[in-house]
């Protein structure tokens, strides 16, 4: 399972908002909502991610497995 609980956690340290993503990221609001839910994203929305907010994959997502 994928897990975006380290997009909140690098969001917060860089006192972003889902605004910012919204607005300066073009990342739009049923893309924050899939992210909100644990869903797949596109590696496009990724790349987005990493440019605006100046960080890495693992700084984004990390990879839990299935129990």
């Amino acid at each position: 399972m994928i897990s975006y609980a380290p997009l909140w956690e690098t969001m917060e340290r860089r006192g972003a908002t889902t605004y910012t993503l919204q607005v300066k990221g073009g990342i739009s609001s049923s893309t924050i909502r899939r992210m909100k839910a644990g869903e797949s994203v596109s590696t496009n929305t990724l790349e987005a991610l990493c440019k605006l907010l100046d960080c890495t994959l693992a700084d984004i997502l990390e990879y839990l497995p299935d129990e």
